[in-house]
């Protein structure tokens, strides 16, 4: 037989599908379902890694089989083009950015066509493309006249190695979420977007998402924030501070704790912290102490608890003779609520801390389910459960929930403050101080203020010279481009010399993608035929960037008139990382996989380098990196063993939303299966006779044909990957025990209608050597114009199911049964068999429960 090869095979196809425009999205036709595939579009970095093969290889099974099945598929593909990678390659080399960013898209475009990706590159576009972001500045300019973009002074987080503003979604511990360097508070005009106005609707909209992962809509949900509690003010003893006549504010979610306060806390950043620091120099050395410290929540979290006795005391609302004291704490945060607290630290871990830090007091207000109050204390662990109310006056007696209701109840009453409800969530920081990125289109005049460029004036291009040779703004350092005349009194002006933050930029591409030569941003009509996607594929850390900045926008733009949904994405599948195992020399340095021989001595593996033989020391298998060197080239891997090899073994060897272990020995067996497939074809007589007659392997392999097409049919709509090519694993070796030679016509033509189904269902998998198969057995046309097989049902149905059989709650063995059949029987097989009637000895069986279909649970005694 002669050997598959992918060499030729594989730039053979690639061709054909070009010639014949084969993944080009069709015109809408009346009664042909539409169906959007989409992967989070890569940065163009300029070479494709395992990450990229598995993402783009899982929307790629998806696609080519909605087009089987008769949808209408729109598969596009672009690039997330602006960003710091380009500026940092320009200041190193001295390159161009603009010309690194399109030598890089034409290096990764041809590598992901070597791939074999079903896309329409005919709506293929760039963010840095003016083309693009100059529609994007239209729609910037809508929402800045419908109020939903706005400038202020801030306290924002600055990195000060990228020398940028970061949103709060991209502080990741404490640290710029691509620099990795501490972050910093600093006060700066800043652009923003109001989020915040759609909290809610973004909150309730998680509801309708039930084709999301569960944890990313928890995800969001926890982003946002919403919480109910109280707002009240808390009045100082004595003279008031200036501007704080009415008090401090607190927001809690916890007013049933009020009789545990033991101390009031404010942030760094606060109004009266920035006032006492103006006259005590120490607190103004813990205010700038604090500034440099950490900033996220989860980093906050983990330091160690700090604070500073401003001196000041204020009235505990509902206990005339007792005051608190007022601190200046690290752990408070002034984007949250009021920017300041009350501490109840037997209730709350932090408070706590910070208590037994400082020597405050610590009053347990909430008494267990079963407690003594009497004799309930809390030690070094807060008690954040359920329970009653005690040590509370008139709260004491109640649940946690009643208590909460009637002390905001008593502070309304006494008019100290009212119930709120407040958000995590934050205005979304848009603007970047960097040149290689989408200009702000706003000018800004002496007399008007900031001024819109007008529509007819975009786009605002990025000038062609910008220098790229030191840190900061390239942009702003321009000798001419921000002079400008103002478009509203004519006046000499100036440009906004900010760029949007390159998740402005990801937030609408998919609408974009319905019509990327629109006149408008948005062709309205195309994008109610295309949108909502129907399947986006892409990793779970933008959960809360630009996941969520995506339904803002989108929401934004329908309310604008730009588009008819609410929701972008129906359906949400985030995959798992592609890992490999790490290996360093006795020296520490981290050493790439291919420079590495593995040597196996029955359960023990060693590792060392090729040539020299020096002892490497095999480390945990992590997500590959360039850092740890424990990359694989697909390049390397396609040469080696072709394209489909790889598919095939990024979707078989995991399911698609857990990680996948990159190995040589993963690989090759890809390969074996690849030449497996083509030798059932291979072998398939181009010529059957017609003679009739009948054959009962012919019919098992027809049953066994239509019970594949079912079962894969299955695992691509469940995301089963991987367990659609075990079924054609197990298919192969059925092939193989009735080969066509010396077969009967009636097993030859059911081999011909098994291997016709069989070319279809590998053709999402493994498209190229699908379409060899397809040729090689004498298909019609290219199988990647050919049907989806159906199945009959009845031929489909199981001969026999396999059950398992608990022992007192231990899986003991498996039995067969018929599929349906009934309890008495199950019962019989099942008491019958060896390996079970060995786990029942010297024991009474007191009981058997079946489960119809599904498990046998044996009790005995």
């Amino acid at each position: 037989m002669a050997r598959y090869n992918p060499k030729e095979a594989e730039p053979k196809w690639r061709a054909a599908w070009t010639a014949v425009d084969a993944f080009r999205a069709g015109a809408p036709k009346p009664g042909q379902p539409k169906y959007y595939v989409l992967e989070m579009f890569p940065y163009p970095s300029g070479k494709l890694h395992m990450g990229h093969v598995r993402n783009y290889a899982l929307g790629d099974v998806v696609a080519r089989f909605k087009r089987a099945r008769g949808f209408n598929v729109l598969h596009p593909m672009g690039w997330d083009a602006f960003g710091l990678p380009a500026e940092n390659a320009a200041m190193e080399r001295g390159v161009d950015p603009r010309a690194w960013t399109y030598e890089n898209i034409d290096a990764m475009r041809t590598a992901l066509k070597e791939l074999g990706l079903a896309i329409d590159w005919s709506r293929e576009f760039a963010t840095c493309d003016v083309a693009y972001y100059g529609k994007q500045q239209a729609w910037f300019v809508d929402l800045w006249h419908r109020g939903l973009i706005y400038r202020k002074e801030g306290v924002v987080n600055w990195d000060p190695v990228d020398m940028t503003v970061l949103a709060n979604e991209q502080v990741i511990d404490g640290r710029g979420w691509r620099s990795g360097a501490e972050v910093e508070k600093r006060k700066l005009n800043q652009w923003f977007m109001r989020i915040t106005n759609y909290a809610d609707d973004l909150l309730e909209g998680l509801k309708t998402l039930d084709r999301w992962p569960d944890k990313v809509r928890l995800m969001q949900e926890n982003w946002i924030g919403r919480s109910k509690g109280l707002r009240l003010k808390f009045a100082f003893t004595g003279a008031a501070p200036d501007g704080f006549a009415e008090g401090v504010e607190v927001y809690t979610t916890r007013p049933d704790t009020l009789y545990g306060a033991s101390f009031l806390a404010v942030a760094a950043d606060h109004p009266l912290a920035v006032l006492v620091a103006r006259s005590d120099a120490r607190a103004a050395k813990f205010v700038a102490d604090c500034k440099r410290g950490a900033v996220s929540e989860a980093a906050i979290e983990q330091a160690e608890k700090r604070g500073y006795d401003t001196g000041l005391t204020v009235q505990h609302p509902f206990l005339p003779d007792q005051t608190l004291p007022v601190w200046i704490a690290n752990f408070v945060l002034m984007d949250y609520g009021a920017g300041a607290i009350f501490g109840c630290p037997a209730h709350d871990q932090r408070d706590l801390d910070f208590a037994r830090r400082y020597g405050l007091p610590v009053i347990p207000v909430v008494l267990p389910p079963g407690g003594d109050s009497a004799k309930f204390s809390v030690r070094d662990e807060a008690y954040v459960g359920p329970g009653r109310i005690y040590n509370s006056d008139f709260l004491d007696g109640l649940e946690i929930e009643p208590a909460k209701a009637a002390a905001i109840a008593r502070v309304e009453a006494a008019g100290q403050g009212e119930g709120a409800t407040v958000y995590r969530l934050r205005d979304w920081g848009i603007a970047r101080q960097r040149g290689w990125g989408c200009p702000v289109p706003i000018i800004h005049c002496p007399g008007c203020g900031p001024v819109a460029v007008p529509k007819a004036d975009l786009p605002v291009a990025l000038p062609e010279d910008l220098d790229f040779s030191r840190p900061g703004n390239a942009l702003a350092r321009h000798p001419t481009w921000k002079h400008a005349a103002c478009p509203t009194c004519g006046g000499a002006a100036e440009r906004e010399t900010d760029t949007l933050d390159t998740f402005v930029d990801s937030s609408w591409y998919f609408a974009r993608f319905a019509d990327p030569t629109a006149e408008e941003p948005i062709n309205k009509a195309a994008a109610d035929y295309w949108l909502p996607v129907d399947q986006y594929i892409g990793g779970v850390e933008h959960a809360v960037l630009h996941l969520l900045y995506a339904r803002f926008v989108t929401r934004a733009l329908k309310d604008a008139g730009a588009l008819s949904v609410a929701e972008p994405f129906a359906g949400l599948f985030t995959q798992g990382m592609v890992t490999h195992e790490t290996y360093r020399r006795q020296n520490g340095d981290w050493v790439e996989p291919m420079d590495v021989e593995i040597e196996v001595q029955g359960a023990t593996r060693r590792a060392m380098m090729i040539g020299t033989r020096e002892p490497v020391v095999i480390g945990d298998s992590e997500k590959m990196s360039k850092s740890k060197r424990n990359t694989v080239a697909p390049a390397e891997i396609f040469e080696a063993y072709g394209v489909d090899a790889a598919r095939f073994f990024v979707l078989s060897d995991s399911p698609p939303d857990r990680d996948v272990q990159w190995t040589t020995g993963g690989v090759q067996g890809a390969w074996r299966r690849v030449n497996r497939l083509w030798d059932e074809f291979d072998s398939q007589p181009a010529a059957i006779s017609t003679a009739s007659g009948d054959d009962p392997s012919a019919v098992a392999l027809t049953r066994a044909t239509h019970r594949l097409v079912k079962a894969v049919t299955g695992a691509i709509e469940g995301f089963r990957f991987n367990t659609g090519v075990a079924r054609f694993d197990e298919f192969l070796s059925l092939l193989r025990s009735l080969p066509a030679e010396g077969a009967s016509p009636a097993l030859l033509r059911a081999r011909l209608a098994a291997l016709s189904a069989l070319a279809r269902l590998i053709a999402p998998y493994a498209p190229h050597l699908a379409e060899a198969c397809w040729e090689r057995i004498g298909g019609e046309g290219m199988v990647v114009q050919a049907p989806w097989p159906e199945y009959d049902p009845a031929l489909a149905a199981e001969d026999e199911i396999v059950l398992p059989v608990q022992i007192n709650g231990r899986r003991r063995a498996e039995v067969r049964a018929a599929p349906g059949a009934n309890e008495a029987d199950v019962e019989k097989i099942a008491l019958a068999d060896a390996a079970v009637q060995r786990h029942l000895e010297g024991l009474n069986v007191r009981k058997v429960i079946v489960v119809k279909d599904r498990i046998i649970n044996i009790v005995v005694g």
